[in-house]
């Protein structure tokens, strides 16, 4: 039992080390660029070189995953990036040929693999997780004022005969698309508006306030739903560490009165 105990011990070490990791993420980054090269004619010149290179990388992944399996058991499936690794290193094991060779094309899918291994991306995917809730109001309001404007922009330009106007507000969908490309602020003054204004002169006075709230006001809300999220997220990694202080800096008062303690029945 010692020595078992020793050995997984010593596994564990090897897993959860820096160095390990670091040389995770050095694999990763040298697969992504194996991975693009294969697209290129160097990787066509040199395609029996770039598979070998391809397979064991491939190796050195499973092996991480059979590492991992051996050392968290059952706890392995418990956590959301271990069960990410898995179904991507599953996929990169689909056959080359068959039915099944589409899947091949998505062993780019091992970059991704950054977010498990690297900390840092690990908490920015974590807050967008957290700040989906949020999101998603902001969506249902921003598809309420897409849907609004839509039916506005289509019953007062889209009954116009000219062809701009039938292909950009002829029906709602057309209108909403529109509307999102005037949203993203792409070729929306000289390629949409200014040609609606020629026929429509007023109709600036829908536009610049839908870019308001649009693309200037609901927009931001994404990104103040996600600095939030990050925030909390950090406060609570914080929370851990200022614990582990506070039990620290009560060890040392206790090892001080200890001592005074001492001292005085010394003297």
């Amino acid at each position: 039992m010692t020595s078992s105990n020793n050995l997984m011990t010593k596994l564990t070490a090897l897993v959860e080390a820096k160095l390990f990791q670091n040389f995770l993420i050095a694999v990763i980054l040298f697969n992504a660029v194996t991975l693009g090269l294969e697209t290129t004619q160097f990787g066509k010149d040199n395609a029996t070189i770039l598979h070998k290179i391809d397979f064991v990388v491939l190796m050195i992944f499973t092996f991480e995953l059979l590492l991992k399996l051996v050392v968290y058991r059952f706890k392995f499936f418990k956590s959301g990036w271990n069960l990410f690794d898995f179904v991507i290193v599953a996929i990169s094991w689909a056959p080359s040929s068959g039915a099944l060779s589409v899947l091949r094309a998505f062993r780019i899918l091992r970059v991704l693999r950054l977010f498990s291994v690297v900390p840092q991306m690990r908490r920015v995917i974590g807050a967008l997780g957290h700040s989906l809730p949020g999101m998603a109001s902001v969506i249902g309001v921003l598809g309420i004022v897409f849907y609004v404007s839509a039916v506005l922009t289509t019953k007062l330009f889209g009954q116009h005969p000219d062809p701009n106007m039938q292909e950009w507000f002829g029906t709602i969908g057309a209108s909403a698309y529109t509307l999102f490309q005037v949203m993203t602020l792409e070729s929306w003054s000289m390629g949409i508006v200014r040609p609606t204004m020629e026929l429509f002169p007023q109709s600036w006075l829908f536009f610049v306030p839908f870019i308001i709230i649009t693309s200037f006001a609901v927009l931001n809300l994404f990104i103040g739903i996600i600095v939030d999220a990050m925030q909390v997220m950090h406060e609570e990694e914080a929370k851990p560490e200022q614990v582990m202080a506070t039990k620290e800096d009560m060890l040392r008062v206790e090892a001080k009165l200890d001592a005074l303690l001492k001292q005085q029945q010394n003297n």
